[in-house]
């Protein structure tokens, strides 16, 4: 009598943790190297006592973050103790010279910058041996995304030419490298195709999409098209249109050439929000943190806009207490606020990030007197905030559903396009007057605005 053969079952494929920290460029990183461990046949684990090991993607800009990153880090080891270090904290140097991860938690298994997407999984090949039998058809078109399935973030470039004064970021992420157009449009199409209804697009610095390339010629559908932020817009915007969703741009720099791109907000094919990075108003502020847009235009550019595009919505971050600022130059800065009415705006206290040229600078305000001024700006900025929002009170607006549990039946949550997710305000939807209207998370609705509340507005679905 023969044998039966016997089954020979694979070990289960190796886990990794995932701990993605910072801003949304970070993220992206975070979701190039998910993406890659899942093509691999690596798995994902939800703890840190389940993984063979965690990987930390860390963010190092001010002092808050790179607390929150080192304490991740430090928790990972606790808690499983083979971790590698990935992301901006990655490349900071600590104070004698070294690296700072590594002084601070020696035992980390490597140590990588930004965008090191190769390094990473070479660390991880090192430590977790590459499943034998990886299954790539597993990986959606799109790649791993950390967002919800609705909105995902894209990534235009990488790196700065600017060299900001209160800035580190140059000297871990390096200059400006554009992403060829024709693969971020490839990109852009397989998110639309995998039922992304909102594109935020992301850079260092959005404006300067093409200039490293001196805008050349690429292709994209066998066309030509310029490297260049108007000729990209149009195109996503036409992807969109054919998808019935949003694009919106943040981290966009205030040149003049932006201008071109309004006619397309105020036609709607690109939603009419702009999130612009000021910093501050005061030429000679700006002038001491070498920024790279002239502030004294900024608000006869900000009415150009608005005459342009009337709905415009203008987000915008800010400094307060850069060295030596003085008292009339903060309040130039509050009048600016109170003048631009700015829609949407935050504010940090300068912080003395090591290895940025401000520290160097004459004239350091006392922690006091830093953090009294983010207070005194976030006040005026609220203000301003608030009588905008008010403003919407009676209108109706297309809301995008980020959650609506029992498909809305006692309301639910989502934004506008004045509403970018995570850092601005929500619409809180109240509970259809309708029996027939049913609300579900990731599609769009038309919502009549009832009232304003703090940061929020409160509308009613129609």
């Amino acid at each position: 009598m023969d044998q039966m053969p016997t089954s020979k079952t694979s070990p289960p494929s190796p886990k990794i943790g995932f701990v993605s920290l910072g801003c949304p460029k970070a993220l992206t990183d975070s979701e190039l190297i998910l993406t890659q461990l899942q093509a691999e046949g690596y798995r994902t684990s939800k703890s840190y006592a389940d993984a063979d090991l965690v990987i930390v993607n860390t963010c190092g800009f001010i002092d808050d973050a790179v607390k929150e990153s080192l304490d991740a880090i430090g928790d990972a080891l606790t808690a499983n103790g083979r971790v590698i270090v990935t992301g901006c904290l990655g490349a900071r140097s600590g104070q004698s010279g070294g690296n700072l991860v590594r002084e601070m938690h020696p035992s980390v298994l490597a140590v990588t910058g930004p965008h090191a997407t190769q390094e990473v999984m070479d660390a991880v090949h090192r430590h977790v041996p590459k499943p034998h039998d990886p299954f790539v058809d597993l990986v959606p078109a799109q790649g791993i995304k950390l967002t919800p399935k609705h909105y995902a973030y894209l990534k235009i470039s990488e790196g700065c030419n600017h060299r900001c004064t209160f800035c580190i970021i140059p000297s871990m992420r390096g200059d400006l490298v554009s992403r060829p157009i024709g693969d971020v449009l490839v990109e852009a199409r397989r998110l639309f195709e995998s039922g992304v209804k909102e594109l935020l697009v992301i850079s260092q610095d959005t404006s300067a999409y093409g200039v490293d390339v001196k805008y050349r010629t690429g292709f994209w559908d066998g066309k030509p098209i310029k490297t260049r932020l108007f000729e990209l817009c149009e195109q996503l915007a036409a992807l969109a249109a054919s998808h019935s969703a949003w694009v919106r741009l943040h981290y966009v720099y205030p040149y003049p050439h932006v201008d071109e791109i309004l006619p397309l907000m105020a036609t709607g094919a690109i939603l009419p929000y702009l999130d612009v990075p000021f910093q501050h108003s005061h030429p000679d502020v700006l002038r001491r943190m070498k920024r790279p847009a002239s502030g004294e235009r900024n608000l006869e550019r900000l009415r150009r806009w608005r005459e342009i595009c009337p709905q415009i919505v203008v987000r915008s971050t800010f400094i307060a207490g850069f060295p030596g600022e003085s008292d009339l130059e903060f309040e130039h800065l509050l009048d600016f606020v109170r003048e631009a009415r700015i829609d949407r705006a935050g504010c940090f206290a300068y912080s003395a990030i090591p290895g940025a040229a401000a520290n160097s600078l004459p004239g350091m305000l006392a922690f006091e007197v830093r953090e009294k001024r983010r207070a005194q700006f976030m006040a005026v900025a609220e203000e301003v905030s608030t009588t905008k929002l008010r403003e919407r009170v009676g209108s109706t607006m297309q809301i995008l559903l980020d959650s609506a549990p029992a498909l809305g039946r006692k309301g639910g949550q989502g934004r506008s396009y004045a509403e970018a997710p995570e850092i601005d305000g929500v619409v809180k939807l109240l509970p259809p007057e309708k029996a027939s209207l049913t609300l579900k998370s990731g599609t769009f609705c038309r919502a009549q605005i009832v009232a304003a509340q703090g940061h929020d507005l409160i509308g009613r679905p129609i």
